[in-house]
């Protein structure tokens, strides 16, 4: 009697563990002091996103040493293409956030269950359409953005492969979306910790040891890419109550599917489109031949370290302010942007001078290639120089988002960034043919994307923060 009572009590602290481990992953975003809070939600965000592009760099590092500047310009010409499609789902991943996080700020339960497994459906569905697609499309897109030919053919072949995986990197964005909408940053990043040490591993083995050049990165990539699908999968399947994922409930419900697409629609676009803008700088970065797309791909790596803060910043603003709008904490929406906005550029500027003063260095670890290391570190200089002003538009747009306008953000980035650089392409570089002033549009176009998107924001929150307003429908 005394074992089977010892039994049970074991069980209830057991069960216990598991229940508070759980509640210690989410975060209570309503209360608080919020500059810890996003902190604290920011940093694993960035890490993991950081640390992610690092094991993303041994592709670039492993093929730049160890298969040739050929291979490393396959490579590199392909990061505007894949940023475009992998971004379309990211900003879609936007809307799930917000509209979890803003029935959790009214205390709706139920409808959360129906957005997961209508999105996590949707992401399937896409997925396997992005496959086919890519097969066809491969080809042709290399060649419209002028890619060399002599290293045309590995660039085709790294991004059919790539293609290959991209259901389960949808799958990983739709998942870690819904953790994010409980403030849960920390086991996205260990998914993507795990993936990334699988990445390098491969990589090593795959180009060193079976000598398959840029076809072993590619599929280094996918196996990657599936084993942090994988984790978030298996973590969803054990979450409590209401972000557990059923795979047998699994449908399309187009109630709860537009109300994702209302907000995460627009984002998509809004990158989707942004993407484009770089895949035509991307042509102008052909025009200067191998070298330059090498170099352009090198120095690449180091923008994305320090983006990836902003990026960090701007997923906590929309979350915070999701949450709090739900809940009719208006003054605290506010907060949350001006520490995001203020912590967000202080740790990017941070980083971006470490990288510009120790540029050769780092470049280094990429490549030797003296020309290589030339256009690297131009891009680096003319880019990262005011990295930070990516947070004047980044952060204010996610604060939008967060309170139900996700449109207006997106036309002002797709004006101050995508066709302001489609112009400068085709007048100022055009007339000044040099490498230095197509990486001058990156500068431009933040500060002119920046100051419409801090007006927006100050116009539309008086508005939207002083009415008797809960969430929105």
């Amino acid at each position: 009697m005394e074992t089977e009572e010892f039994k049970i009590q074991e069980e209830n602290k057991n069960e216990s563990k598991k229940t508070k481990n759980r509640k210690s992953n989410q975060m209570d975003m309503l209360h608080g002091k919020l500059a810890v809070k996003i902190l604290l939600f920011s940093l694993p965000l960035a890490a993991s996103s950081i640390l992610q592009q690092l094991f993303n760099s041994a592709d670039v590092a492993v093929v730049g040493r160890f298969a040739g500047s050929e291979a490393l310009a396959a490579v590199g010409s392909n990061a505007p293409i894949i940023a475009l499609f992998v971004n379309i789902f990211v900003g879609l991943s936007v809307g799930v956030n917000v509209a979890i996080a803003n029935y959790i700020g009214q205390h709706k339960m139920k409808p959360i269950q129906e957005i997961i497994h209508t999105v996590m459906t949707f992401a399937v569905i896409c997925g396997i359409a992005m496959v086919v697609i890519g097969m066809f499309i491969a080809k042709p897109i290399l060649i419209l953005i002028d890619t060399p030919k002599d290293v045309l053919d590995m660039a085709v072949l790294y991004l059919r492969i790539y293609f290959s995986g991209m259901p389960v990197i949808i799958l990983y964005n739709f998942g870690a979306a819904i953790l994010r909408s409980v403030g849960d940053t920390k086991r996205p990043m260990f998914c993507l910790i795990i993936s990334g040490i699988v990445n390098v591993c491969l990589n090593l083995l795959f180009v060193i040891v079976f000598q398959m050049g840029v076809s072993g990165v590619a599929v280094a990539t996918v196996i990657a890419n599936t084993v942090s699908a994988g984790i978030v999968i298996y973590i969803l399947l054990k979450e409590e109550e209401p972000l557990r994922f059923h795979p047998r409930k699994l449908k399309l419900k187009a109630p709860y599917l537009m109300k994702v697409f209302r907000i995460g629609a627009p984002s998509a676009v809004q990158t989707a489109v942004f993407s484009l803008s770089n895949v035509l700088i991307q042509s102008g970065i052909n025009s200067f031949g191998p070298d330059a797309i090498a170099g352009s791909s090198t120095g690449l790596n180091f923008e994305y370290f320090t983006y990836f803060i902003i990026s960090a910043y701007s997923q906590a603003a929309v979350t915070f302010v999701s949450q709090n709008y739900g809940a009719g904490n208006k003054e605290r929406c506010r907060k949350a942007v001006r520490i995001s906005m203020i912590e967000g550029m202080l740790f990017t500027a941070a980083l971006s001078a470490v990288f510009m003063i120790f540029g050769e260095m780092f470049v280094g670890i990429y490549t030797k290639d003296a020309e290589v290391m030339k256009y690297a570190l131009i891009r680096m200089k003319h880019v990262m120089l005011l990295e930070l002003l990516t947070g004047t538009y980044e952060i204010t747009a996610a604060a939008l988002r967060g309170i139900g306008h996700s449109m207006l953000p997106a036309v002002l980035t797709i004006l101050g960034s995508v066709c302001f650089r489609i112009v400068w392409m085709y007048t100022v570089f055009r007339k000044y043919h040099t490498y230095g002033m197509l990486m001058s549009v990156y500068l431009v176009s933040w500060i002119i994307t920046g100051t419409m998107m801090m007006i927006a924001y100050v116009i539309i929150t008086h508005k939207e923060l002083r009415e008797d307003k809960r969430a929105f429908d």
